[in-house]
């Protein structure tokens, strides 16, 4: 009677299991296998388990909820307003292209600023270039919400050079203070923004001008920025042989005949610069490309020498 009641537990048992996917049916008699098999089937199940454990940590992981190295990666992107030690952008002392070289002839003094560097005339008092690398995640910090506000942020004399001028001295003059260094490109920073507004990064500008096709042409190199990843700009003014002369009382700021933009994107070995007389200037910027070898031409300036010299299609620029 034991007997019977044992084969039937184990039968019970067996049946269980089988109907579980457990044991396969051919091993149904023997008890010793059913006990080895049921040990074998417990482990599979808290392999299953692992295996779903670790599925879900890797989802977790593509989700970038508990992946230090993307938190890391957000950690380390300034926020916007605040001025930043360790901001996410280029460092314009070290970055050999953007290096002009400037005739012995001509007055010049390097200011090398958080992202700007100027090469600023002394004699002149207006900048001979201003040269900076822009890149994707500075445009797109500059654009974030709670960026910079250019209204918050006033024209100052940089106290560091002595003949950058005041900003009053531009009164009256009919000129605008034109940006050489666009506040756009800066409002990602609280430092950059501020120095871009020195007046050692500003040129007598036609007002019009400056408020108009000047200011669209910036506008496309914010955007070609970001889809480049990285553009290097340069800007600068065409001064003639004798030219006007601005300034409160001294007389002694001069005014250019003309602007140039010089444009390089390294990723893609691209090139391209504009003129724009100093004056309204209608019509496509199509109508202002020029080759950076015109630039240097027209300035003495001469350019890094990886920058193509020659390139000017608009359109691998402007699509």
């Amino acid at each position: 009677m034991n007997d019977m009641k044992q084969l039937a537990k184990i039968w019970i048992l067996v049946m269980a299991m089988v109907m579980g996917g457990a044991l396969p049916p051919q091993v149904m008699g023997d008890s010793s296998i059913t006990v080895q098999w049921s040990a074998q089937a417990k482990s599979k199940k808290k392999s299953k388990k692992k295996s779903s454990k670790s599925k879900k940590s890797k989802k977790s992981k593509k989700s970038g909820k508990s992946d230090p190295t993307i938190a890391s990666r957000l950690a380390s992107v300034p926020a916007i307003g605040k001025t930043t030690t360790n901001a996410v952008v280029p460092q314009q002392q070290t970055n050999a292209l953007l290096a002009v070289k400037v005739p012995k002839s001509m007055a010049n003094e390097v200011l090398n600023y958080k992202v700007i560097r100027v090469n600023f005339n002394p004699s002149l008092r207006i900048p001979n270039c201003v040269a900076y690398e822009l890149t994707a995640t500075m445009v797109d910090m500059a654009d974030a919400p709670g960026h910079e506000i250019r209204k918050s942020y006033k024209y100052s004399k940089d106290s560091k050079v002595a003949s950058c001028p005041e900003s009053w001295e531009y009164r009256g003059s009919g000129y605008s203070r034109g940006h050489m260094a666009p506040a756009m490109d800066m409002r990602w920073d609280k430092t950059p923004m501020a120095q871009c507004f020195f007046m050692t990064n500003m040129c007598p500008q036609d007002t019009k001008l400056n408020n108009d096709h000047w200011r669209v042409l910036e506008e496309k190199i914010h955007r070609w920025a970001k889809r480049d990843k990285r553009i290097l700009v340069f800007t600068g003014p065409i001064v003639g042989k004798s030219p006007k002369m601005i300034g409160n009382d001294k007389q002694n700021i001069a005014v250019p005949e003309a602007f140039f933009k010089v444009l390089y994107a390294p990723e893609q070995r691209r090139a391209i610069a504009f003129i724009y007389n100093n004056e309204p200037c209608p019509g496509n910027i199509s109508k202002y490309a020029v080759t950076v070898q015109e630039v240097e031409r027209r300035t003495g300036l001469t350019f890094s020498s990886a920058i193509p010299k020659r390139q000017c299609n608009i359109a691998d620029w402007d699509f």
